[in-house]
């Protein structure tokens, strides 16, 4: 790292001046230091700075002072938000992000964390999405036997599906073939300087209709069925956006079983989130008739 000191009266200096604060003097120089430091403040950010950033969730915001002076802004990796404490000794990491741009980072001083992120690792700051257990190790449930249905019931939901990421192309993709091509999922430029979110936000039928690009990891496989049909929804919600850039990934629970004339009428509660974001983005209470 290198930061400017000022050669009259030796202030260090951050952010770069054409003057020193201390003493006005013009005679700043460049000097290489450790970027060491100590925790000054931080707060956790459970909504995304930027979509880039929405993998890393909950997001920690911080100031660091380094051991010449200055205050810095950044963000902390290498410990999960509780165990950090302000005061503490932090060290630079250098987050290598695509193009030509590197983020100054900070983890403990006494951490394992690497001290570069290269640029096509994302810093491990959540849990992997959970695997899809074989078939061979699912729970066999005939339709036909009530109890057995009735027994998915669950106020709980499953693991998490894979991940998808909702790009500008996808979004523009569903634009053409759907109609739906407002400016506010079409025109990033436009879209910047006037949109609250600050950028495009994908269509909510298009995040909806995603949960087919994501596999549910389900513990069971309902059998003894002639025919599934997707009878509709009970209830559809688009509680918060999806911006742009961002990656997806869903999980579900069995809300109600119930037997009808034609056959045995199931309620899957599907939630598509962001992924790092608690609420859901869309809400889609399922339902699936097994004849």
């Amino acid at each position: 790292m290198r930061i400017q000191q000022c050669e009259a009266c030796s202030h260090w200096i951050f952010y770069p001046r054409a003057h020193c604060p201390a003493c006005a003097s013009d005679k700043l120089v460049w000097r290489s230091i450790s970027g060491n430091g100590t925790l000054y403040t931080f707060t956790v950010a459970r909504v995304p700075t930027l979509p880039e950033f929405t993998d890393e969730m909950p997001q920690l915001l911080a100031v660091v002072q380094l051991d010449e002076g200055p205050h810095l802004n950044t963000t902390l990796v290498g410990a999960a938000p509780e165990a950090w404490k302000i005061g503490q000794p932090v060290r630079p990491v250098f987050d290598e992000r695509p193009g030509n741009t590197t983020l100054l980072r900070y983890a403990p001083t006494d951490s394992s964390f690497p001290c570069v992120i290269a640029a096509d690792v994302v810093a491990p700051t959540t849990a992997p999405a959970a695997e899809v257990e074989p078939a061979a190790h699912k729970r066999r449930i005939s339709c036909k036997d009530l109890d057995a249905m009735q027994s998915l019931v669950s106020e709980a939901f499953g693991d998490w599906s894979n991940e998808f990421a909702v790009t500008q192309e996808v979004i523009g993709e569903f634009a053409t073939l759907s109609g739906d091509d407002y400016w506010i999922h079409t025109n990033p430029e436009r879209a910047k300087a006037q949109s609250p979110f600050g950028t495009t936000i994908a269509q909510g039928a298009l995040v909806q209709v995603l949960i087919s690009r994501l596999r549910l990891p389900l513990d069971y496989e309902i059998i003894d069925y002639t025919n599934m049909v997707n009878y509709g929804s009970d209830r559809l919600r688009f509680p918060t956006p999806v911006p742009a850039g961002c990656r997806i990934h869903a999980r579900s629970r069995i809300k109600t079983v119930q037997q009808v004339k034609s056959g045995v009428l199931v309620t899957q509660e599907l939630n598509i989130h962001v992924v790092g974001q608690d609420r859901p983005s869309v809400i889609n209470d399922l339902l699936i008739l097994y004849m």
